[in-house]
């Protein structure tokens, strides 16, 4: 009963830590500049060219601007947002948000379902490349959102030719919780054959490595998070190795015996009024490319 009752105790305190996450701002507009890079007048002008997207091709595009990724993963919260904004119409899902996070200098074209098939991997990374980056590096960060909610509207549109160059990768790089998940069975086998021991080992480091993404390096963070991850990997190694000794007391349902928290948690229905955009519901999945500059 005591190891029970340990996790208990420490995922109490390490609530806090893992409930803080970068909010989702309340707004509607089409173009949310909270790091106030832009001008009114830049601000009008693409808020009306967005606005005549959809109003002839149903599209909405979305641009979400911030000071700060506070630690998060820049993938990670541009899913979040897209989905509780609800960009994009309900089984279309024809939605796509351009995030800038400034301080990191980073750039996300995030990619609804259903314009997975012309807003690829591949050509979001290189209208981020051929289009944000320069005018971003000289500093003039109007004209680079201008110039790539240019690329994004006519990629939609199969219009969009992109100068010559080395084709980029097909594929957005790997985030880190699909590192997490690939690195799932060899930690499985290793659990099997060192038990609790093992797995406090390996469940201390993991929950260093995650706590660290999901909440920066903060020291309370980390060191809740190694201690949450200590006392669940010896919880799980112990199973798993009762399970490896006697199979027959010890098996798995359909969904195993953990619960583990996903990305999303938020539903779409997105905001209206003001001028802004009215979120149907758009579904995203990862779609779409980063960068930098």
């Amino acid at each position: 009963m005591r190891i029970p009752l340990l996790l208990v105790l420490v995922a109490l305190l390490a609530l806090p830590a893992w409930a803080a996450q970068l909010p989702v701002p309340k707004t509607g507009a089409w173009v949310t500049d909270l790091a106030g890079v832009l001008t009114p007048e830049e601000t009008s002008a693409l808020e009306a060219r967005l606005r005549e997207l959809e109003a002839t091709d149903s599209t909405q595009v979305v641009v979400l601007i911030i000071p700060s990724l506070e630690g998060k993963v820049l993938e990670d919260y541009s899913e979040r947002v897209a989905t509780a904004w609800g960009i994009g119409q309900k089984n279309r899902d024809n939605g796509v948000l351009l995030l800038v996070a400034m301080k990191e200098r980073r750039i996300r074209i995030e990619v609804g379902y259903g314009l997975e098939g012309r807003l690829t991997d591949a050509l979001t990374r290189r209208i981020i490349q051929n289009e944000f980056v320069p005018s971003f590096r000289a500093g003039n960060f109007g004209r680079g959102i201008d110039a790539g909610v240019t690329a994004i509207i006519q990629a939609v549109r199969g219009e969009y030719r992109p100068v010559s160059g080395p084709a980029p990768g097909r594929r957005s790089a790997a985030r880190p919780l699909d590192w997490i998940i690939a690195m799932l069975i060899p930690l499985l086998w290793v659990l099997s054959a060192t038990g609790m021991i093992g797995g406090m080992i390996l469940g201390g480091g993991a929950g260093v490595f995650l706590a660290y993404y999901l909440a920066g390096a903060g020291v309370i963070p980390l060191v809740a998070g190694g201690a949450l991850g200590a006392a669940a990997g010896a919880f799980i190694g112990a199973l798993i190795r009762a399970g490896v000794r006697s199979p027959s007391r010890s098996r798995w349902g359909r969904g195993g015996p953990f619960i583990f928290p996903g990305r999303g948690g938020f539903s779409g229905g997105g905001f209206s009024g003001g001028g802004g955009f009215s979120g149907g519901g758009g579904r995203f999945g990862g779609g779409g490319s980063s960068g930098g500059w």
